[in-house]
């Protein structure tokens, strides 16, 4: 993987992409990585981990890589995740990495999923352990096979303002070996889709926000997700 350091911004010209490997930020801050396409990495195409903050990842596309689009992890902070497209691939979003690192990632990884689309992807969007709050919000989930959301392992998640179509398990409490977290849902729009699963409270949001109508989700994020979609 290719190191990104401190205070660094990171934007694609028209069609740049990284093929067959991505980039790890290992404990660095102020880092902005936009605009790129992303395909056939053989790890993760965007690691972030061991305290890394102040993370900005935008308007990028990811397909067909080996493990996660976008990996958060190991007491990572305030990052925002946000207009990226993720299609033809499993593992999307996993924010936190093991159920054995409370002691490290608990009080940390609190991160923001907003306009993001997930288009025909497995699974992960995001899985969250430990992070509270975790905002998801304004994602469109389309085709998505395994899930959407899980809180898991302690975790407060507010799923917020989606958009799920075609997406039998939209979000639930717990996911495979780990345990449940809690989770909130409100104000989203289910076409053909399940009903999901919540349940407790998170801990406030600590930003102001503008939330677009659920029900307007899909044409704002197709319209707009992904690489390619900025003026530079």
């Amino acid at each position: 993987m290719l190191r990104v350091r401190s205070n660094k911004t990171i934007i694609g010209n028209s069609g740049a992409t990284i093929s067959g490997c991505g980039f790890n930020i290992n404990g660095d801050r102020n880092v902005i990585i936009r605009n790129l396409t992303f395909r056939g990495w053989d790890d993760d195409a965007i690691n972030v981990q061991e305290s890394a903050t102040n993370i900005w990842i935008d308007h990028n596309s990811f397909t067909s890589g080996y493990d996660g689009a976008v990996d958060i992890k190991r007491g990572s902070d305030f990052i925002t995740v946000s207009w990226n497209r993720v299609f033809g691939h499993d593992k999307s979003m996993l924010l936190g990495h093991s159920d054995d690192n409370a002691s490290q990632d608990r009080g940390h990884l609190r991160v923001t999923y907003h306009h993001n689309w997930f288009d025909g992807s497995n699974q992960r969007h995001p899985r969250v352990r430990f992070g509270n709050p975790v905002h998801v919000y304004n994602n469109l989930y389309s085709n998505v096979g395994g899930y959407g959301v899980a809180s898991t392992e302690g975790a407060g998640v507010l799923v917020e303002g989606n958009y799920f179509e075609n997406t039998d398990d939209p979000y639930h409490l717990g996911e495979g070996d780990s345990g449940p977290g809690t989770l909130v849902a409100r104000n989203n729009c289910f076409v053909n889709s399940g009903s999901g699963q919540a349940g407790g409270s998170v801990a406030g949001i600590p930003y102001s926000y503008q939330l677009d109508t659920a029900c307007n989700v899909k044409s704002i994020v197709s319209g707009g997700a992904g690489a390619g979609r900025i003026s530079l």
